[in-house]
C-alpha cells in the first residue's frame, strides 16, 4: 500500500509487512533561542525547576519511545538506541537527537519528537525567566538503513 488512504479514502497505517528488518538510524536537530540571562542561569544551574539540559534530554528519551501515541499513522517501533543532546551555544541552546532501531519503517519521527519535546521542556522550565523564547530549525539531519 502506498497511500495513508484506503479504497474509500479512510486513513490507515502504510502496510510495511513485506518490507525487510533493517537497522535504521535518524538523527535530528533543533534550537530554542534564549536570552543572555537566560543562558547564564542555565549555565549556572539556576533555573528554579532545575537542570534544563538533562530533564529536556530525559523528556526527548521519553517522547521518541512515545511517539507512535502522539503521532497517529506513526508505527510502534523496536528502539534499540535513543542518544539526546543538548548543549548551551552561544545565543540559546541545541538540541541533537539520534535513534535506532531494527524494523520495517524509518525512525526519523522519533528523532524529530525528542527534539520537538526537548525544546519544548526547555521552554516549559524558563518561561518564568524568559517571555522572548523562540524553538526554530527543527529538521532531520540524516535517515539511513542498513
Amino acid at each position: 500500500m502506498l497511500s495513508h488512504l484506503d479504497d474509500k479514502g479512510k486513513a490507515n497505517m502504510v502496510d510495511v509487512g513485506d518490507k525487510p528488518i533493517q537497522q535504521r538510524t535518524a538523527t535530528a536537530k533543533g534550537f530554542i533561542r534564549l536570552n543572555e540571562e537566560t543562558i547564564k542561569l542555565i549555565s549556572d544551574n539556576n533555573i528554579k525547576k532545575g537542570d534544563v539540559l538533562t530533564i529536556a534530554e530525559i523528556a526527548g528519551i521519553q517522547a521518541a519511545k512515545r511517539t507512535s501515541d502522539l503521532i497517529p499513522l506513526c508505527h510502534p517501533l523496536a528502539i534499540t538506541k535513543v542518544d539526546v543532546k543538548a548543549s548551551i551555544e552561544k545565543t540559546g541552546v541545541k538540541v541533537v537527537s539520534t535513534i535506532k532501531c531494527n524494523g520495517q519503517t524509518g525512525i526519523e519521527m522519533e528523532a524529530l519528537t525528542a527534539v520537538s519535546v526537548a525544546l519544548l521542556t526547555i521552554y516549559d522550565m524558563c518561561k518564568a525567566a524568559d517571555k522572548a523564547m523562540v524553538i526554530e530549525n527543527i529538521e532531520l539531519v540524516e535517515k539511513k538503513k542498513e
